[in-house]
């Protein structure tokens, strides 16, 4: 049995140190730009501190804090693993893609270019929404909620965790449609399968959004409600990929109206 799957194994060894390799080069660039790519990660933080009129935090006393004494260093380490993650991205799903390949028919081996550029594009299609809709409306409700009582002092150790947190959640969310279209074309899913689970899908869409959200109703909302539309957008797309086949129901019932049309023709003649 071993033999029967040792060649996998080293297939994916080889996969797993390409990805790992390039995400270790990617890691390095990044970290020499992790000062402007932090800039980037706490502008929502900001604008949010100044539109409910607290100081900035680029001033003196400014309002994100560090309680250790390495705690720049180490969010410089996550800032630019959180970056090398996102520039590695095409290589690590080409790598999956190679490392399925070889199971696939010879039509399927060509999706490779859509489920790379696709997931890659959707991905960053999440990430941004995450960055300029939900953490801007987010940030601005927590923040001031109570700020004309107190001072809000935000660890950046926190900030930066629970930020990529949530990037990284709608990143991968917003993969649903690649992922459906996939495995529609695999054969794996059918439409019917989909709208069958939908229900059920509400349900795990709203505990995701409530584990990956801050704890307010309205982030959660702002997470739910666009995975619930791809999950409606993803069952279009598997509708037309692959399309369930008709109920027996249905089959009888056509078959019964060309028995009975037949019967009619033979009257009438």
């Amino acid at each position: 049995m071993f033999d029967e799957i040792k060649p996998h194994l080293i297939e994916l060894r080889k996969r797993l140190a390409i990805s790992v390799g390039t995400l270790i080069v990617m890691f390095f660039v990044m970290f020499s730009y992790y000062q402007p790519i932090l800039t980037w990660l706490v502008a929502p933080l900001n604008d949010a501190l100044i539109s409910v009129g607290k100081t900035s935090v680029n001033a003196a006393d400014g309002m994100v804090t560090t309680t250790q004494v390495g705690g720049t260093f180490f969010v410089a380490l996550k800032v630019s693993f959180f970056a090398a993650i996102l520039g590695s991205l095409p290589v690590i799903l080409a790598q999956i893609w190679a490392f399925v390949a070889p199971a696939l028919y010879a039509n399927e081996k060509k999706l490779v270019v859509p489920f790379i550029l696709g997931g890659t594009s959707m991905f960053g299609v999440g990430v941004l929404f995450a960055y300029y809709i939900v953490t801007p409306l987010g940030f601005d409700f927590l923040i001031a909620f109570g700020s004309f009582q107190f001072t809000p002092l935000i660890n950046i150790e926190d900030y930066v965790g629970f930020f990529t947190k949530i990037m990284f959640g709608f990143g991968i969310a917003f993969e649903l449609p690649i992922f459906a279209y996939t495995l529609a074309i695999l054969g794996m899913i059918n439409d019917r399968n989909m709208i069958e689970f939908f229900r059920y899908a509400v349900v795990i869409i709203f505990i995701v959004a409530a584990l990956l959200t801050p704890p307010d109703v309205l982030t959660q909302l702002l997470m739910a409600a666009p995975l619930t539309f791809l999950y409606g957008v993803s069952i279009l797309i598997v509708r037309v990929v692959n399309p369930a086949p008709p109920l027996e129901e249905e089959v009888d019932e056509d078959e019964d109206e060309d028995e009975t049309s037949d019967d009619t023709k033979k009257l009438e003649r």
